[in-house]
């Protein structure tokens, strides 16, 4: 029944999520991205080298957010809630553990607005492929 319920509440949040990138501030999400983004995951979306390898404690480098990375590969609600709780406590919501991510949680540091205008800010520097691609992993809202 437990994990029913974690399925529903997951299924809720990532139809919710499936539009959050509309109207967004991308020139805040620009500045937001800069102050609390870029010193892991670089000034123009690069990522930290060799981000594919683990470092010695086993923990991958932060990934680049720009087309090279794998971040459009994911659903919106995975991308806030990885943003807003960390990455430990956003694979554990959905059932994957064993994974030791790098990412810390926002949740104490950034608004919800403001995690969606750096997720919208950094949705906008894809190409239109590459958007059209993501939008395919977000289920359509009503």
């Amino acid at each position: 029944m437990k994990r029913l319920a974690v399925f529903l509440a997951f299924a809720a949040s990532t139809a919710q999520a499936s539009h959050e990138l509309e109207n967004r501030d991308i020139e805040n999400g620009t500045v937001l991205y800069a102050e609390n983004c870029a010193s892991c995951h670089g000034a123009e979306l690069e990522g930290q080298p060799d981000w594919r390898s683990p470092g010695g404690n086993g923990v991958l480098p932060a990934p680049p957010h720009d087309e090279t990375g794998h971040t459009w590969h994911h659903d919106n609600g995975l991308l806030f809630d990885y943003t807003k709780l960390g990455g430990q406590k956003a694979l554990a919501q959905r059932g994957v553990t064993g994974f030791n991510s790098g990412m810390p949680e926002f949740a104490e540091t950034l608004s919800d607005d403001q995690i969606w205008d750096i997720l919208a800010f950094i949705h906008s520097t894809w190409s239109a492929r590459i958007q059209e691609n993501h939008a395919m992993r977000n289920p359509p809202h009503n």
